[in-house]
């Protein structure tokens, strides 16, 4: 493996380089829940955290939960589901066919215990149609809850999650008919803004959906540190000692949540436009020098140097060798750590799992074996590109 001076990461979906925020060592000692000083201090820092993390966001702050991350706040808004069970035509889950595993393997639990699930197909560019929702809702008219992600995790593909929420507003049975209580919304619309928070504009409150899982590694805070919005009330299936709210129990993480107040008010103030510029840029660079390989097989085919309908930190793509052959994902990824460029073939959560749900549910065909992710951040450079592509390039020629 190259040093690590002279390494260049291209992973950032997986988790961006940690950054030092402030110095919250102070309020690690004492437990927010106790009565004494240490306790009240570690209360103030707490809640200090939420409030912060609240105006950034745009929500009110008792809408927002500290979690230890995303997968867990997508489990505690699915699971929710547990604490009343129907036994009703069609599914009572509704998830895209390319969600992260947090969504998609629990979704898989939930069905083992009783609950209707049924994955949404998506279009070869990854994102969820509102036609393809409306033709799901036919088979599906009296679904609970529906989770669909922002932006996805391998491909980049942005899901455009207002217009799909008035889709599930508009296309099933009124509550009135079902449950007797019509000022509640029909369908619980939960949304993964893991990739986009800090990526891509990001309005909450009015951006259709009722709760949001987001996660601090993603935009360089601390390791196992989230949030979770709720703009509805959900009832969580594993109970505590009360903390969040009764949401998420357990003693908080006062540390990480003023490192991630302060990751968000980063990543999320005034430059967000401007690193998107940026990023967009790089990104068009890069396609175009992989184009100009002859290897290149962007994910999907038909995605262009500078897509609006994919977030330009993220891009899936196969590269074919000398002999027009399609090289393997894991291959190339070991060969190009071996010459110093940190990269993966899709989500460091699927480890082990040799399977392309993503890029299957795609229709990738060939091209799912030899996906690979290029994931950039705010401090890649277009040199880090323009050498990325020179080494992808030379290894097409020789592997």
């Amino acid at each position: 493996m190259a040093p690590a001076s002279s390494r260049r990461y291209f992973d950032w979906a997986a988790a961006a380089p940690p950054e030092r925020h402030g110095s919250p060592e102070e309020y690690s000692l004492g437990n927010p829940s106790s009565l004494h000083a240490e306790g009240r201090a570690a209360r103030t820092a707490l809640e200090e955290a939420r409030a912060r993390c609240a105006r950034v966001l745009g929500v009110k702050a008792e809408e927002l939960f500290f979690t230890s991350g995303g997968t867990e706040s997508n489990a505690i808004v699915l699971f929710s589901l547990l604490s009343r069970i129907r036994s009703r035509r069609g599914a009572e889950l509704l998830y895209s066919a390319v969600e992260h595993p947090s969504v998609g393997e629990n979704a898989a639990v939930l069905s083992r215990l009783g609950i209707a699930c049924t994955a949404i197909p998506v279009e070869k560019d990854g994102r969820v149609s509102m036609e393809t929702l409306k033709r799901t809702l036919v088979k599906n008219p009296a679904p609970r809850m529906a989770a669909i992600m922002a932006v996805n995790n391998e491909t980049g593909a942005i899901n455009d999650i207002k217009a799909l929420g008035a889709v599930l507003g508009e296309g099933t049975k009124t509550r009135e008919e079902r449950d007797g209580a019509p000022e509640t919304p029909l369908v619980f619309l939960h949304c993964d803004v893991v990739q986009a928070a800090g990526k891509i504009p990001l309005d909450l409150p009015g951006g259709g959906a009722d709760s949001a899982s987001l996660s601090a590694h993603k935009i360089g805070g601390s390791r196992g540190i989230g949030l979770l919005w709720l703009k509805r009330p959900l009832f969580p299936l594993i109970r505590g000692g009360g903390q969040e709210g009764g949401i998420r129990p357990g003693t908080e993480n006062t540390a990480g949540a003023l490192a991630l107040a302060e990751a968000l008010e980063s990543r999320l103030g005034s430059s967000l436009a401007g690193a998107r510029e940026e990023a967009a840029a790089r990104m068009k660079a890069l396609m175009g020098a992989l184009r100009g390989t002859g290897r290149f097989l962007p994910i999907p085919a038909d995605r262009e140097d500078d897509d609006p309908r994919f977030s330009p930190w993220i891009l899936q793509g196969a590269f074919m060798n000398g002999e027009e052959k399609i090289i393997p994902g894991e291959l190339l990824v070991r060969a190009l750590d071996e010459r110093g460029f940190a990269l993966s073939t899709g989500s460091a959560c699927s480890r082990g799992n040799k399977k392309r749900s993503v890029l299957e549910a795609m229709g990738a065909g060939a091209a799912a074996l030899g996906g690979i992710r290029i994931s950039q951040g705010w401090s890649t450079t277009m040199e880090d590109m323009e050498t990325l592509a020179e080494a992808i390039g030379e290894l097409c020629r020789t592997l």
